[in-house]
C-alpha cells in the first residue's frame, strides 16, 4: 500500500493532468475517479492522525491534571 505522501504525490499529478483539460472524455473520468478514490484514501489517513493526535492530547492533559491532585494532596 502507498504511504500518504505517495498517495498525495499521485493526487497532485492527476489534478494537474486533469486541469490541461487535453485528454479524452473517458481518460478524464478514469482519472476523476482515481482523484476521488486518492482524496478519500488521503482523507482517512488523516482523520486518523488527528484521532491519534487527540489521544495523546487528552492523555497529556490527564497526566497534567494528575501532577496537579497530586500537588493539591500534598498541600492539604
Amino acid at each position: 500500500m502507498a504511504t500518504f505522501e505517495e498517495q498525495l504525490k499521485t493526487l497532485e499529478t492527476v489534478v494537474e493532468r486533469l486541469e490541461k483539460g487535453d485528454l479524452a472524455l473517458e481518460e478524464s473520468l478514469a482519472l476523476f475517479e482515481q482523484g476521488v478514490k486518492l482524496s478519500d484514501a488521503c482523507k482517512k489517513e488523516l482523520e486518523a492522525a488527528e484521532g491519534r493526535v487527540e489521544v495523546l492530547l487528552q492523555r497529556g492533559r490527564g497526566e497534567q491534571r494528575e501532577a496537579e491532585a497530586l500537588v493539591l494532596e500534598e498541600d492539604e
